[in-house]
This record gives structure tokens, sequence and C-alpha cells, in this order.
């Protein structure tokens, strides 16, 4: 055979022209051993150069392994559509304890048609694995019905993994990918929220801030929220034992630093486990707190007095008429405690009087009113990143029966991060500062906006706590601490009417009402939705009885964490509005 048409044989195309003067100069090398009669060196020669073609296809395999190892991304984690999955940072509390991570998982891939009996590998393969989703069944039903390798289910554990293995069926194959695991399960499930399968971003903080968690990753850090996980445990737990005691369909929790604006703790009761995602109900992924909205009721009085303060339209001793009910435009007004007389402005905030509130919101005029319901974010969305905010849903018009039902928490209504923003803002001194999940740095606090003075803030401080000290709020009361708030119940509807058999109740409060108007000040409220009553609460569904209560252990649970000290004398109401204030006292707000 001639060397000369070895190349065009096996489909070689040579490269230079010196290659093939080289095969030449061997041709005649063999040529010459031929005539010389020296077989054994045309033996030798041969040998020689079928084991440099090979060297050099084995050479030329082994680079080009090297590369695509090195170089081309295959050593990536993949996504279920193949592609490599993002690695994302962790997420920590602000105490830095760790409560989103990425673990070492594994996907399982079959390989149909390596498999001896398909009907065995997919009873094997469902006996080792029970709790594999719907969609992970389907998709074995698919692949073991089809001829070609996919992927059937992600995220198996090495426990998993192992199990399946063990089983040695053939066609069964496992590729390594990055998982995110909760590892509190469902303890602030909905502020975290979860990243999917392909590793981006989904629901809660993880969607929010989801470019700033994959550059963390990339660096191998972590993204701190504003969440503390031990006022976080204290408020999920409180939560859930009133709801479960008041059979409600649904609750929500929040705390606040008011000065901040950071976000401590926010529950929504159900939850769910963001590892198990498919396991739960569908209603309990969502986050109440701030994709849901009510009526708020009487929580909003704080609102409306404060503006009525502020504006100068009434003063803390103004007598208002609430000798009988308001009646107005086809509608009448009434307390649900009527006292049948007239009462200052502040006896109107102690008796919860819708009548009075009507009143005070009259004199400001509907222009006003709606001003300083801007002011206090309760017109707008509360943007703090979460996709889930949900939008208040506000009237058409602002005629004065609108401006009346608006001013006691009616005609409108809003997520309970609306509330918690906006009296946040009244009580911190006056200044709306924005809600945020992500920590403030300390020593500092962000300068808001001014929306009332610093003498209305220190007022509406003053009537919350004589609300605690001597009006619906009581039950909220916690002995060593200056505790204040406001009660709220409101009616539901049900096919546009308005149903008397279902509530929303719900307790906001702030403390310590005492010291300065700038110092650190927290704000707790909680939301009950259709409480039913129960033994614990007399029978009864109002939010003295069923939320005030349980703010009340909340704040006695979750003061020591935030560096609030119980005190043996606890400053009255009185005697703290006789504090000092700051020297922007007299900058006022809308008007």
């Amino acid at each position: 055979m001639s060397l000369a048409g070895l190349p065009p044989r096996i489909g070689v195309r040579l490269p230079t022209r010196r290659l093939l003067d080289w095969i030449q100069s061997l041709e005649h090398a063999f040529e010459r051993a031929r005539a010389e009669g020296k077989a054994e060196n045309d033996t030798r020669v041969r040998i020689l150069l079928v084991s440099c073609l090979f060297g050099l296809i084995f050479a030329g395999l082994a680079v080009g392994a090297i590369r695509a190892a090195l170089f081309s991304g295959l050593d990536a984690p993949l996504g279920r559509g193949g592609a490599p999955v993002l690695q994302r940072g962790d997420l920590t509390d602000r105490n830095g304890l760790l409560m989103a991570t990425n673990l070492p998982h594994y996907r399982l891939v079959i390989d149909p048609v390596e498999t001896f009996d398909r009907a065995y590998v997919r009873n094997a393969v469902l006996r080792a694995m029970p709790d594999i989703s719907a969609a992970g069944r389907r998709r074995l039903e698919r692949v073991l019905a089809g001829d070609e390798r996919a992927f059937v289910v992600g995220g198996l554990t090495a426990a998993q993994r192992a199990r399946l293995h063990d089983l040695a069926l053939g066609g069964l194959h496992f590729e390594e990918e990055d998982a995110r695991v909760y590892p509190l399960e469902d303890l602030a499930s909905h502020v975290v929220g979860f990243a999917n399968a392909d590793g981006e971003g989904a629901a809660g903080f993880e969607r929010a801030f989801d470019a700033d968690i994959r550059a963390a990753g990339a660096d191998g850090g972590a993204v701190p929220l504003s969440i503390d996980l031990r006022v976080q445990g204290a408020l999920e737990t409180e939560l859930e034992a009133v709801a479960t005691d008041q059979r409600v369909v649904g609750a929500v929790g929040v705390v606040t630093n008011i000065q901040t604006g950071e976000i401590l703790a926010m529950a929504s009761y159900p939850d769910f486990d963001p590892n198990r995602r498919g396991a739960g109900d569908a209603s309990a992924m969502v986050n109440r707190v701030a994709g849901q909205v009510w009526e708020m009721g009487s929580t909003f009085k704080i609102f409306s007095i404060a503006a009525g303060l502020d504006s100068g339209r009434v003063d803390i001793d103004t007598v208002i008429d609430t000798g009988s009910p308001l009646r107005m435009a086809g509608r009448t007004i009434n307390d649900f405690h009527a006292q049948n007389r007239p009462m200052s402005v502040e006896e109107v905030f102690l008796h919860s009087s819708n009548v009075g509130t009507s009143r005070v919101a009259a004199l400001m005029g509907s222009q006003v009113m709606q001003d300083y319901y801007r002011s206090f974010g309760l017109l707008d969305r509360q943007r703090i990143g979460l996709a889930e905010s949900a939008a208040p849903l506000l009237p058409r018009r602002w005629d004065a029966n609108t401006v009346a039902s608006a001013s006691f928490g009616h005609a409108m209504a809003v997520t309970p991060l609306h509330v918690a923003a906006g009296v946040g803002a009244i009580m911190n001194g006056g200044r709306y500062v924005p809600l945020t999940l992500r920590p403030v740095r300390p020593g500092r606090r962000p300068q808001g906006q001014r929306i009332v003075t610093e003498v209305t803030s220190m007022r509406m401080l003053r009537l919350m706590r004589l609300n605690v000290e001597r009006g619906s709020g009581r039950r909220a009361a916690v002995e060593g601490f200056s505790v204040g708030g406001k009660t709220g119940t409101a009616e539901k509807y049900t096919n546009g009417r308005v149903d008397r058999t279902r509530v929303t109740s719900s307790f906001v409060s702030v403390f310590p009402t005492e010291g300065p108007v700038n110092a650190d000040r927290y704000l707790v409220m909680i939301l009950l939705d259709e409480p039913r009553g129960s033994e614990a609460s007399g029978g009864a569904r109002t939010a003295g009885m069923t939320a005030a209560p349980a703010v009340g252990r909340v704040i006695r649970r979750i003061a020591p964490f935030l560096g609030v000290e119980r005190r043996l004398e606890v400053l009255s109401a009185s005697e703290a509005e006789a504090l000092p204030l700051s020297e922007d006292a007299s900058l006022a707000g809308p008007r």
C-alpha cells in the first residue's frame, strides 16, 4: 500500500506542502528498504508512522477534552432547561443569622433506552420517592413512554439520591446542581420568598433584590435583611396563637422601627415552607401584609385626628357635637358606644366616635383631608421593593359622604403596610420615612419628609397612650412599658352589602410613648381577618378583646431584644406631654 495514497482514503486533508514532502520522503525510504532487501526496516518505519498518527489523534482528543472541561462552562450546575443555575448569595437577618443558602443537590435524568423494564423502573422510583410532586410523576411517565434521555425531577438531597442509586437500575443518571435551601422552613417565609428552579428570585425578598443577591453570590458574600429573627419568631408565635384561638381565615403582624423605617418582623398567617411550596394550600403563599387590602376601621382615626390637629381646624380641647347620630345623603352614621353628648377631640379619639371623627373631617374638607392622606402614604402603593405590594382601593369621588366614611376607615382599603408606614410617620416626630427591608446603618436615621409638626406628633403619642391607659386599648397594656395604641374593627361585605357576621379586627401600637420626640420607638400591628370570638376573648370579636391582648404579648417578648428597658415607674400620658420638643417643632405638614 502506498502511503502517498493514505490521506485521501482516511479523509485527512494535509494542511501544508511540507507534510506532503515528508510523507514522500517516507515512501522513498520504504522503497530503498525494499530495494536493499531490508524488510525489517520497512516494518519499523511503518509501525513508527502508525504510532505517530495515533499519538496525534489522541493528543488532539486530549486537548479538546481539557478545553471543554476548563472553558466550556459545563461544570456549572444546570437548570431545568439545561441552562446554568444562577449562583445566589446567602440571605441573613440583621444579626447575621442564616435565612437562605445554596446546597449541592441532584437532578434525576432517565435514559429509557438503557432501562430493561420500564414499568418496573417506574414503580421502583415511585417507591423510593413517595413524596415526588405531581409534576414529577407526570415527567416520569412521559420520559418512560418515550425513547429520549430527559429530566425527571430536581432538588434531590444526597439521601434521596442514595436511595435511587441503591436501586441499581439501568438508565438512571444523576447530575449535580445548586439548590436554594431555606433552613428556617416556614419562619419569615413571606418575607424571604423563594427562588425558582432556574435560580431566579420568584417571590418576596428573593425576587425584589434578585440582582443584589446574584451579585453577592458571585462575590461569595451575603445579603442582610432588616428582619430580626428573634422579633420575627416572637411575632409569628403570638400571631399563630391568637389566629388559632379566633379561628380566623387570615391574619397579619408587623413590627417596625419608626425612626428608621426598618421592618423588623413581618408575618402572614397561614404561612408556608418555601422548601416544599407545592405541598400546601396556594392561599397560604399570599403575603397578606403587603399584598391584601382591607377597610381598616377605627385605626384610621389616627390619621384623621392627626390631620385635624395639624391643619389647625381643631385643637385637642375643641368640643364636637356627638349628641346624636350624623345623617347625611341617605345614610346615618352611628357610634358603637354612643355617649350622646358633646365631646372634646381627645374624648372623640378615646371613645372612638365615628360621629365626632366625621365632623372633624368635615371641618377640614375634602381637599385638605386628601392632602394629608397622601402625605401619610395612604393613596399610593407601598414601594418597599416587593412585587406583591398591592395598590390601595380608593373612592372615585371624594364628596362629603366619602370624606366622612374614610375618616373612620371605610370607603377605602389599604394594606397593613400602609397603616404601619403612616402611623409610624405621625409618631416619630412627624417625618414620613419609607419602610424598608434592608438594614439601616447603625447610628443613621433617614431624614424623611415632614408631614406633621412635632407638636402634633407628641399630641398623638399622648392620645395613643391615653387610649391604652383608659380607652379601648387597655388590654394591650404591659407592666413596666409605656404602650400606646388604637383599635379598629370593620365590618366586611358580602355581595356588596355590609355583613355584620364578618369583621376585621386590628390593633396598631407604638412603644415606648414616653421620652423625647426623637427617642427610639417601635410599632407593632396585628390584624385578624374574621375572628369568631372565643373563651379567651369572652366571645367578643372586637379588636380590643382579640388583637390588642396579642399585641401586648408581642411587646412583652420583644422589648428586651430591642433594648427597651422595663421601668418601675412609667410616665403617664399627661407627664409625657410635658417633655421638651426639638428646634423644628413648629414646622407644619399639609394644610
